[in-house]
């Protein structure tokens, strides 16, 4: 019993349990605990033959665990104990010496800073392939116009290609911040650290952060294990790249609609209707919607976890690893359904063109050509007002008011009025660094181009 008289209630002890969840760290586990192996023996701690049995033993237990073999018992409250109750029994009593000088504290820091590390790389490759399916969408569609939209209403015209490369640079900056994250973790090593004062050992940790890829070890022992920050990195990251995946899905969804006519999902990323057979619904599209809020709660979760919590290690921070896997997990399917999809993903042209051709989203052309010609934009602005309400009050384009028309809102407009409303003109003339102007979109495949080639 140790320090207690009395058994765990049961009730506590499935409260308290963790290894339920957090056996999904045993790589980090067997990783950590050989790195921590070596610098026993480095400190004198082991000899020769008893660092090489730790090792075999270790390494038979990652082979139960791979193989899906290992025996979890009632009693194994987290991977961590389970793992050196394992080693012991496989070894003998020489297992409990490989917890000297290591708390569960910064063993479990340790062991998340590296999980950590591994799922932001993870992600980052998905990233770069969603990237490369958008930038290979929008070289192929790099001229075909559609309707750019604000509030949901028709606002000005784009290339299809232009509009696509949007969702390019926001996951360029998805992976920007998946890269920090990732570097985060591995900058300080928290093992070494103990329960939260530091060890009545010298270990080597330098030696240790270099063979577990850490650029140091951690500076303050307390800050070590009570130190959640490279999860919330992630899980920041995740949770805006979640959100940016949402707003591809929504657009998706409209699209897809009979009522836009924009694009049709392939077949092996709709489903039917359990009543309606003539139902083809985007449900990867609506998912990548629905999915967003949950990274984001994973993230609001263990805000709320650290919050006010005093130094240095409670039990709190055992809730970090469910709302991390969870968060990991969701956003990996999310990148990789995203990228299948848009890999099998139709537009009509044709419905496109045909939407983008209305000309009312030229008004704002129209207005420019006032104020070329020397009019303030505030009165250019109300001018062309007048010419759409008079054009939609007689079911008129802009390009069919007549002449005298036109000229009595303002005698500047002539015929350079019906040249500006020729399709595709409103279109080119978007000729500013970043615009939907064919030249600047060229630059733009360019620059994505070698971005993409940067991310590797």
């Amino acid at each position: 019993m140790g320090r207690f008289e009395t058994p765990q209630d049961p009730l506590f002890k499935r409260i308290n349990a963790s290894i339920s969840f957090d056996r999904r760290l045993w790589p980090q586990d067997i990783r950590g605990s050989l790195a921590h192996a070596r610098a026993l023996r480095r400190a004198g701690v082991l000899t020769d033959e008893e660092l090489a049995e730790l090792e075999r033993g270790l390494e038979a237990v990652a082979g139960e665990l791979e193989r899906g073999e290992f025996p979890v018992r009632e009693d194994d409250e987290d991977i961590h104990m389970a793992v050196e109750r394992r080693l012991t029994e496989i070894i003998g009593p020489l297992g409990g010496k490989l917890h000297t000088a290591r708390s569960r504290n910064d063993q479990v820091a340790t062991d998340v800073a590296l999980f950590v590390r591994e799922a932001a790389e993870r992600a980052l490759g998905l990233v770069r392939e969603l990237m490369g399916t958008l930038l290979e969408l929008a070289e192929r569609h790099a001229d075909w116009p559609l309707p750019g939209y604000t509030h949901l209403q028709r606002a000005q015209p784009v290339y299809l290609g232009h509009h696509l490369l949007a969702y390019f640079w926001m996951l360029r900056r998805d992976a920007r911040r998946l890269a920090a994250a990732r570097d985060a973790a591995a900058a300080e090593m928290p093992l070494g650290s103990g329960a939260l004062a530091g060890l009545n050992w010298e270990l080597d940790r330098e030696g240790t952060a270099a063979e577990l890829g850490f650029a140091a070890p951690s500076p303050n022992s307390l800050d070590a294990v009570s130190n959640r920050d490279a999860v919330l990195d992630y899980l920041s990251a995740a949770a805006i790249c979640a959100t940016h995946l949402s707003r591809l899905g929504s657009e998706l969804v409209l699209w897809s609609s009979q009522e836009f006519g924009f694009c049709e999902p392939a077949d092996d990323f709709s489903s039917g209707s359990s009543i309606m057979p003539q139902k083809k619904n985007p449900d990867a599209a609506e998912l990548l919607r629905a999915k967003a809020p949950r990274v984001v709660a994973s993230l609001q979760t263990l805000l709320g976890v650290l919050h006010a919590l005093p130094l240095a290690y409670s039990k709190d921070l055992q809730e970090d690893k469910e709302a991390l896997f969870d968060a990991v997990d969701t956003l990996e399917t999310c990148l990789a359904a995203a990228n299948r999809m848009l890999e099998g993903i139709t537009f009509n042209r044709e419905r496109l063109a045909a939407v983008a051709a209305d000309e009312f989203p030229a008004a704002t052309d129209v207005a420019d050509l006032l104020v070329r010609k020397g009019m303030p934009f505030r009165e250019a602005h109300g001018v062309v007002g007048n010419l759409v309400r008079k054009a939609l009050a007689s079911g008129r384009r802009l390009s069919e008011l007549e002449p005298e028309e036109i000229r009595a809102e303002s005698e500047l407009l002539d015929d350079e009025y019906y040249a500006v409303l020729r399709a595709g003109e409103w279109l080119e003339s978007k000729r500013s660094p970043g615009g939907t102007s064919s030249e600047r979109v060229r630059e733009q495949l360019e620059a994505a181009r070698a971005v993409l080639a940067d991310l590797g």
